[in-house]
């Protein structure tokens, strides 16, 4: 967890804010001391000090049953607070912007939240039949629409296999097998952008990309439109577009694609 490099003297802030991280990564199921020691590679003493601060002022709390840990209310308050203004979304409205223009559909911006991808912003096309598949602030697990496949892609096959088991009547629910997803993945590994239809609801279809919002956030920006919309031939000309215009952002010095 520790870095090499960095601001001198700040070393138990970034361990903290590491811990913060962790803590956001597994929010629903939650995750033991002996897991962050896993996964930070902090000693037990400094992990549990740690923590421990984080629950005393509120940015954590411990199950007295399960003895995890998941974000405290203070966390929980600034997270809502940065919701007002988020400064992803301002880097990428006026692209977005522009994608619902040139495409005259719906695009959504995502990005992961554990085992969910949580929707930051979207743009209404002027096509009038419109594909409303998540609100504002809304989340979704990974590999069902296409910005969360697109994001789940990215992760390794046995991170993918333990999310499906921590949720597997949820993707059950949604049609979704772990053969099934695994293909789904594999597809978007395949051809470089996520490729959706009938994931949600029926007749609806979609394309997305992912990109490095910054050092530390991976998102992902996609298209939903009625399938009819979406052939096959229309879905790769929408994905190049995307790549493109994600690669010109990043030109731009705004959010770094991936």
């Amino acid at each position: 967890m520790d870095k090499p490099s960095g601001t001198a003297g700040a070393q138990s802030l970034r361990r903290s804010l590491g811990l913060l991280r962790l803590l956001a990564e597994h929010h629903e199921a939650g995750i033991t001391l002996t897991e962050v020691m896993q996964a930070s590679g902090l000693e037990r003493s400094t992990a549990h000090r740690l923590l421990s601060c984080l629950a005393e002022e509120q940015f954590a709390e411990r199950d007295p049953e399960t003895k995890s840990y998941r974000l405290g209310i203070d966390a929980m308050q600034l997270g809502f607070a940065s919701m007002r203004r988020v400064p992803l979304v301002d880097s990428c409205r006026p692209l977005m912007q522009k994608l619902a223009r040139m495409s005259g559909d719906t695009v959504f911006l995502v990005i992961r939240q554990g085992d969910y991808c949580l929707c930051l912003h979207r743009e209404e096309g002027h096509f009038p039949v419109k594909v409303f598949t998540i609100e504002i602030g809304g989340r979704r697990l990974l590999g069902v629409g296409a910005g969360g496949l697109a994001l789940m892609a990215t992760l390794g096959d046995e991170e993918i296999d333990r999310i499906h088991e921590r949720h597997a009547a949820d993707y059950a629910q949604a049609g979704f097998t772990r053969a099934q997803l695994r293909r789904a993945v594999q597809h978007t590994r395949t051809v470089g952008h996520a490729d959706t239809e009938d994931t949600i609801t029926v007749g609806v279809s979609g394309v997305g990309q992912t990109f490095a919002a910054s050092a530390t956030t991976l998102a992902a920006i996609s298209f939903g439109a009625i399938t009819p919309r979406l052939p096959a031939k229309r879905k790769r000309e929408l994905a190049a577009l995307l790549q493109a215009e994600l690669a010109a952002l990043q030109g731009g010095g705004g959010a770094k694609r991936r």
